[in-house]
């Protein structure tokens, strides 16, 4: 039997004719959402508008999206040694992941509100996070630049030197001495082996020179964006664990003995190289008292706590704009998804929980911001909001992003449509800077905080339109 022939000049019989497939997705923009930029406003951020919503538009372009691509495909690749025997220590990154890189230090992502007087640069900082809508690997390196700040602080002399390297704009790769780079970056080193989260069963030893540096010798088991210039670490000292700033490059130009010994396959995450690594007599310098390393880089862990609950946050929206999208260009059963009631119940109650992330996230990086300006209050709400998010909406992240591939079928389930790549990401937040046991335990901590209870009903009540007297709830 012949094949008849159409009007278009396609065969009656043609199997490769494409027809209710969804386009390509390729730009976005995830600072047109009204509930952050309502949020924006209201925690005194209005003058960076304009500023989140073009660079919205820049991470949610095809070229951006791009480089989010090869960066995840294109892992980095450690270099222990180079072709003539000499120790190297160095992790090749795909170009793509360097661009990601300056786009973000070169917007302020990283240490840049720290250097801005304004009131509200760190909630449009906050913001900025919001609308990264590229590989959300990236976004490690530049959460710890911005959190090494109040923790160097503990040393002004060190403070001095690094700070307005942190703060700049520049973004700067490669092997150098950090004084002579127009910017750096900062990292974390603080889990071993036989501790994880228990800080103080670290055995990596701090030994005391005679010029007031510290010899650091021992084994860390995740440290992760290794290539940055300068370490927060701990290690044990005569005085107790203490807190060390350790340069990659020392002073004199020489590398420190800091020691590269494998790079983690991890289940996501992939653009960000997170590694082993030996330091055999590092030179480092101490950062706030001796004994009081937990103290002192806890402050680090805990401004990185809420950029890791605002990165869920945007994972969600992330994942959303993409289910939303697929609902508005698919058909099924005769009309688009959009309009078939069960698909319209799943994505408004996906709509809802992203929508309270993003308020509850950008609420706290308000009274982040108040709180370094000296608002104790807010500081008191920071505290327990914080650790209480922290923990609900990194462990909410991976269900959410998981019903949002859902809604894309099959489709969703490829590594072309980009949902995988949110799914394998979504369960990290909720173990870094502590996982969801830390983070409960962190809240009870919080809770024995003075004034706590009051502020945070206050604050419940404001919200709510009830009025919190004497502890009890009165109101309508």
């Amino acid at each position: 039997m012949e094949s008849t022939t159409t009007r278009s000049g396609r065969s009656a019989y043609d199997t490769h004719v494409v027809i209710n497939q969804v386009p390509p997705m390729e730009s976005f923009n995830l600072a047109l959402d009204p509930a952050l930029r309502e949020a924006l406003i209201r925690e005194s951020g209005e003058w960076g508008l304009e500023e989140v919503t073009g660079f919205g538009a820049r991470c949610g372009s095809r070229e951006v999206q791009g480089w989010s691509d090869l960066a995840d495909r294109n892992r980095p690749i450690l270099h222990t040694h180079d072709r003539y025997g000499h120790r190297i220590d160095e992790v090749e990154y795909d170009p793509s992941y360097h661009h990601l890189m300056e786009l973000a230090i070169t917007n302020g992502l990283h240490a840049g509100p720290w250097a801005d007087d304004r009131r509200g640069a760190h909630v449009v900082r906050a913001a900025k996070v919001s609308v990264w809508a590229a590989n959300p690997a990236i976004l490690c390196p530049v959460w710890m630049t911005y959190a090494a700040v109040p923790a160097l602080r503990h040393n002004s002399e060190l403070a001095t030197v690094y700070e307005p390297l942190l703060t700049s704009r520049a973004y700067v790769p490669g092997n150098d001495v950090a004084g002579a780079k127009a910017g750096i970056t900062a990292g974390m080193s603080m889990t071993e082996k036989q501790g994880g989260s228990d800080l103080r069963a670290g055995t990596t030893q701090a030994s005391p020179n005679s010029d007031g540096s510290f010899s650091l010798t021992g084994h860390k088991w995740f440290t992760s964006a290794p290539m940055s210039d300068i370490f927060l670490v701990l290690a044990q000292a005569p005085g107790g664990l203490s807190c060390f700033l350790l340069p990659r490059v020392l002073p004199d130009g020489t590398r420190n003995r800091m020691f590269l010994q494998r790079l983690k396959d991890k289940l996501g995450n992939h653009a960000n190289a997170s590694s082993e690594l030996e330091y055999d007599g590092a030179t480092a310098w101490l950062v706030g008292a001796e004994g009081r390393g937990v103290a002192t880089i806890m402050e680090m862990v805990g401004m990185g706590r809420l950029d890791v609950a605002l990165g869920s946050a945007t994972l969600m929206r992330v994942a959303l704009t993409h289910a939303v999208h697929h609902a508005q260009h698919r058909k099924t059963f005769g009309a688009y998804l959009i309009d078939q009631p069960l698909m319209r119940n799943v994505l408004a109650d996906l709509a809802v929980e992203a929508e309270a992330a993003t308020i509850v996230t950008m609420r706290l990086a308000g009274a982040a911001d108040n709180a370094i300006r000296g608002n104790e209050r807010e500081g008191v709400l920071k505290r327990i909001g914080v650790a209480a998010t922290k923990y609900w909406v990194c462990k909410r992240a991976t269900q959410h992003v998981g019903e949002a591939m859902e809604c894309l079928g099959g489709n969703g389930y490829v590594e072309e449509s980009g949902m995988p790549r949110l799914y394998r990401e979504a369960p990290l937040a909720g173990i870094w800077e502590g996982s969801g046991n830390v983070s409960a335990l962190d809240t009870l901590r919080a809770l024995a905080t003075p004034d706590c209870v009051d502020v945070l009903f206050d604050e419940l009540s404001a919200a709510s339109g009830c009025v919190h007297q004497g502890g009890v709830r009165v109101g309508p």
